[in-house]
């Protein structure tokens, strides 16, 4: 410890006894300087040790991270970490599988089947008898549902010359307009070609490999692009609208992904209603991003996100923030934390839930001004727990926030953000999280893993509208392939955006 105060022993003793030499008053002061640059030592060990703690605790939260307790995918989980996230739900009471009242889509024999083979009995089990005369008194119906063989059909223009008898003058028969080259691939090639690739998301080798096999239809990988190329650039009206049918919802969720792009991190940004998508893929993650896809920034309905900063700057809407996080982020604390106020409120946060299901459930706008204000009084209470847990860390002296760990941060953040977090609770129409985006957004990610990088941005760009646009007429319950037949043919079919 001499070597923390700036002296070895033999300065401390030799200065020890020049103070002895010179009186008690250089006694006195020489045990003050010492006391005081002791004190400064320790003072710097006691915060370099909670820097070192604070430091641990965080590195000890990331390894103890995982799908259950974060917003990590299950992908991520190493051994031992159960695969699913336990659920939040509660025992409805009913049994499992479809039911009363609920349309299935059990195999259903047909009316007008495409086919009839009926077998006839040639002799009597009996005695033998050919029973090619005997009359049929009854009648047993079986069904199998196939598909035939299919192939790829070649069908041949032919434009014939013909020379009027009149006049002498020969006249060409006119192609269709549609059939321009000696030979060439038909709308419908492109049409399944775009869908398996785009919807299905199969890579372009494994597109062109399916149409050899299923159809024997090979195509080139040039084909398959000019196909997505055309599908893409008449589909910019259509994206549009869409942007716009999602600008001037009510209620509009927001989320972002990373995508790898030319090797380099993008990020591919969804803004979606329940029956509109609109994907768009940009260098940054943040308010440069947002700016330039434009919906937010003009946005003037509610705005359901994770709370990234970014959203939050946008004031001129109202905001709803997805509780699925915070569900994840309690359980944590709960778990690897013991912070017992987590549990408390990822309890209440359910229970708020369950009452608005059930008040929709019987047709009501809202929940009682009683029964809200219990359920906010119980919210405020639990957080003031988790503040007394985790008090704000004194003043550093240094610049910029102390940093406050997960559970201090979650705490703060429920606390400022306590009406974005309970908007569902105050208004029914809010969803009580971000699933919707978390939906939409979840096949780009699947698409990554099975194709593999966009190797460049054109090609992320023309997969995020034609992407949306599959997503837009799935969710309308639209025809997906004959509306893409339509895109390609340079009529769109344009769903419903209001």
């Amino acid at each position: 410890m001499v070597h923390n105060v700036g002296m070895n022993r033999e300065e401390i003793l030799t200065r020890t006894l020049e103070a002895c030499q010179q009186g008690p008053d250089a006694v006195v002061e020489l045990v003050l300087s010492l006391v005081t640059k002791l004190a400064t030592t320790v003072d710097g060990l006691s915060a370099r040790l909670v820097a070192l703690e604070t430091e641990n605790a965080g590195l000890r939260g990331k390894l103890d991270t995982n799908s259950r307790n974060s917003g990590k995918p299950p992908s991520s989980d190493g051994p031992g970490v159960k695969p699913h996230p336990k659920s939040q739900r509660k025992p409805s009471g009913l049994k499992s599988g479809g039911q009363p009242g609920h349309t299935g889509h059990t195999l259903r024999m047909s009316d007008h089947p495409d086919e009839v083979q009926t077998h006839t009995p040639a002799n009597c089990r009996g005695c033998g008898q050919s029973l090619d005369e005997a009359p049929t008194i009854d009648l047993e119906r079986r069904q199998m549902v196939d598909i035939p063989p299919v192939k790829a059909r070649v069908i041949e223009h032919q434009a014939e010359t013909r020379v009027c008898p009149s006049c002498g003058v020969e006249t060409v028969g006119e192609f269709p307009k549609d059939v321009v080259a000696p030979i060439q691939y038909g709308p419908a090639v492109a049409t399944i070609a775009v869908y398996l690739n785009q919807e299905q998301l199969l890579p372009s080798d494994r597109t062109c490999k399916v149409m050899s096999d299923l159809f024997d239809c090979p195509i080139s990988e040039g084909t398959l692009e000019r196909a997505t190329r055309d599908c893409h650039e008449e589909l910019a009206e259509v994206e549009s609208a869409i942007k716009q049918g999602v600008e001037d919802s009510e209620i509009a969720h927001f989320d972002e992904t990373g995508v790898n792009v030319g090797g380099k991190t993008n990020w591919l940004h969804v803004a979606s209603t329940l029956s509109l998508t609109f994907y768009a893929v940009h260098k940054k993650r943040g308010r440069e991003a947002i700016d330039e896809i434009g919906i937010l920034p003009k946005y003037l309905g509610r705005a359901i996100h994770d709370g990234l900063a970014s959203y939050t700057l946008y004031d001129q809407c109202e905001h709803g923030l997805c509780n699925a996080h915070h569900l994840r982020e309690l359980t944590f604390i709960e778990e690897q934390l013991g912070q017992v106020w987590a549990k408390d409120l990822k309890d209440l946060l359910i229970e708020i839930k369950g009452a608005a299901d059930d008040a929709r459930g019987r047709g009501l706008v809202e929940l009682s001004v009683e029964g809200r204000r219990e359920f906010e009084a119980r919210y405020d209470a639990i957080l003031l727990d988790g503040l007394r847990t985790n008090p704000p860390p004194k003043p550093t002296g240094k610049r910029g926030r102390p940093k406050r760990g997960k559970a201090g941060s979650l705490v703060d953040r429920l606390r400022e953000r306590k009406a974005a977090t309970l908007a569902f609770m105050n208004e029914l129409t809010v969803p009580f999280d971000n699933n919707l985006a978390e939906r939409d957004i979840r096949m780009t990610k699947v698409r990554e893993k099975i194709s593999g990088c966009f190797r460049v941005s054109t090609g992320a760009k023309r997969f995020c509208r034609i992407r949306g646009y599959i997503s837009t007429l799935r969710k309308q319950g639209l025809p997906i392939l004959s509306a893409l037949r339509g895109t390609l043919d340079g009529t769109p079919l344009m769903p419903t955006t209001s």
